[in-house]
């Protein structure tokens, strides 16, 4: 569906930059046993998007979290991120792994409370600044706070 709504941005016209929030729901289809593993699933978003930069933010989940959404497939996906920048040069990734706080989410372990999602979205608007500041290049590193 996510690269669905990518092509379809790309075949009307956009061009900039991409904020990708992806990865939880992906590592728990794997964990499920979906046939389309992480790798391939991160390639494919990146082959839409091309040489325009992009931010994406790396997830996290707590203990209590469901079945398939165990911490463990998140680590998977982080790391899988962080390899994928190598071949990627205008890709990034937010470390909202490193950021966020227990209390920020709901009992379920995988989604945030309301003052965690505001939470989320400034550290994504800041992590933006710092991985594409305008008017200088991007970030040398991969990963971003």
């Amino acid at each position: 569906f996510c690269a669905t709504v990518a092509q379809n941005y790309i075949r009307n016209g956009y061009h900039g930059c991409w904020i990708l929030a992806l990865g939880t729901n992906d590592s728990a289809d794997v964990n499920a046993g979906s046939n389309v593993g992480l790798k391939a699933r991160i390639h494919q978003m990146m082959s839409i998007i091309g040489s325009q930069p992009v931010m994406w933010v790396n997830v996290l989940t707590i203990a209590g979290s469901p079945e398939y959404y165990e911490e463990s497939g998140m680590h998977q996906w982080d790391e899988d991120l962080l390899a994928a920048c190598p071949a990627h040069p205008s890709m990034r990734v937010l470390n909202w792994a490193a950021l966020a706080k227990h209390g920020w989410f709901i009992p379920d372990g995988v989604h945030y409370t309301t003052a965690g999602y505001e939470h989320r979205t400034k550290i994504i608007v800041h992590g933006l600044v710092n991985a594409f500041p305008r008017g200088r290049p991007p970030s040398s590193s991969c990963l971003v706070r």
